[in-house]
């Protein structure tokens, strides 16, 4: 009877240290959005100039969220040139070439806006990761810079 009663403790023991261990940390999805922008400035797309690739912010800081959390954030601009005067197939282009990018390249699930489809004032894509937790909004106007990419981690202790 001991015995069974110390298995089970012991098994509830182990099975509450793998569940914390699964559990992101701040590291793991900072490492991750690191990537995310390595990767665009590798990318075939971006590495050309005439993307004019920006980072204005890169997720190599503790931003504080919460009571002992943290998140990172990722803030990026790009230009697609407008070939025509087309506005709409302008975006059409512009987004669908960036949701290629953050499927295919970055790794990212899409949430899509159907309401959005011709709207000609500009466009929001939304995505995100599971594990680490990160989600992306990228802004597609119509104006350079055609591209505003904002990612961010979930609020996560260190």
């Amino acid at each position: 009877m001991r015995f069974t009663r110390l298995l089970a403790v012991g098994l509830a023991l182990v099975v509450a240290a793998s569940g914390c261990a699964s559990d992101p940390s701040l590291k793991d999805a900072a490492a991750e959005l690191q990537k995310d922008t390595q990767r665009l400035e590798i990318d075939d797309v971006f590495k050309n100039s005439s993307k004019k690739l920006r980072i204005l912010q890169r997720p190599d800081k503790d931003i504080p969220c919460d009571k002992d959390k943290f998140k990172r954030v990722l803030r990026v601009t790009a230009d697609y040139e407008r070939k025509s005067s087309d506005i709409d197939g302008h975006l059409d282009l512009a987004q669908g070439l960036m949701e290629n990018t953050l499927v295919q390249v970055l790794g990212y699930k899409l949430n899509f806006d159907f309401s959005q489809t011709d709207a000609e004032d500009g466009r929001f894509i939304y995505g995100e990761k599971e594990n680490p937790e990160i989600k992306v909004t990228v802004y597609v106007t119509p104006d350079a810079p055609t591209w505003r990419l904002h990612a961010m981690t979930a609020c996560l202790p260190r």
